[in-house]
């Protein structure tokens, strides 16, 4: 059971990792996102959410566990539970990272809550990454990230209500999420989670119906939309919730609204119109 250890000793634990903005990462999104394949020269300023090229979780294979995580504990928690989900995250950008800088990483574990769910156990981690550039001492970004980890599914789990996504966006964008896309995100990512390219064990172990597109891809595609449409805008904050599962079997949404307040609400839907992200981007 998710109460048999005391999980909330892991709160306060921290630490830190260190890597340089290299170029490569850079090139191979764009090309990933389908933009012309060009030199990436040092100095460059890295999109929104393109630190998660680095600080990549570089674990030896024999300390992984049967879902291509790594086995519970270390820094995170021990949570017993199996089937672990990026729910969504939050960010402050103070200033860019640019290719040729070197970074450090430092994460917090803010906070760890048990509940008892709809379907059964769950536990929600929350986790404060601030990155600095070039020994600077204040964060060019913070971000936090919140971890859902649930119990196995069960034959006659029944998911919640979905919720219909908003209709007339001014951008939109449709994306075909082919095995390919998944598999190359994942690399660029280092992740290992089978979820995400194992067709027969998502559908076999884990009981969904196809491959599921990451939760950190998606937010990335929703602020790329921005991008795409306001290549002038400088994000100052961003925050998403992952709503419902996106699955490989059919192309999806992504779609934003530009609001009179200075933000913008970017959601991504799946083929029968349903919310699966929800998101607000701050621009300056």
């Amino acid at each position: 059971m998710a109460d048999a250890v005391d999980l909330t000793k892991w709160i306060g634990r921290t630490e830190s990792v260190r890597d340089t903005v290299g170029p490569t990462p850079v090139a191979a999104l764009h090309a990933t996102l389908d933009y012309p394949v060009e030199p990436v020269p040092a100095g460059t300023p890295l999109p929104p959410l393109w630190h998660w090229l680095y600080f990549l979780p570089m674990y030896r294979q024999s300390e992984l566990g049967p879902d291509g995580h790594a086995e519970r504990g270390g820094f995170l928690p021990p949570v017993p539970l199996p089937r672990r989900m990026w729910a969504g995250g939050r960010f402050a950008f103070h200033s860019p990272l640019r290719v040729g800088d070197d970074i450090v990483r430092t994460s917090t574990i803010e906070n760890v809550v048990a509940k008892e769910g709809r379907t059964g156990p769950l536990v929600f981690v929350t986790v404060r990454h601030e990155v600095r550039s070039n020994g600077g001492p204040d964060p060019a970004l913070a971000e936090h990230h919140d971890i859902v980890y649930r119990a196995e599914k069960t034959p006659d789990e029944v998911e919640p209500p979905p919720t219909p996504a908003a209709t007339g966006a001014a951008w939109q964008r449709e994306i075909v999420p082919d095995d390919v896309l998944l598999f190359r995100y994942s690399a660029l990512t280092f992740n290992g989670h089978r979820i995400h390219y194992d067709r027969r064990y998502v559908t076999e172990v884990e009981g969904y119906p196809g491959l599921i597109v990451h939760g950190p891809l998606l937010a990335t595609l929703l602020l790329d939309l921005l991008r795409r449409n306001a290549p002038d805008a400088d994000v100052a904050a961003f925050r998403f919730r992952a709503v419902r599962p996106t699955f490989d079997l059919h192309p999806f949404r992504v779609s934003g609204e530009p609001q009179d307040d200075g933000t913008v609400r970017l959601w991504a839907q799946d083929h029968e119109g349903w919310l699966t992200m929800d998101a607000v981007a701050t621009v300056r």
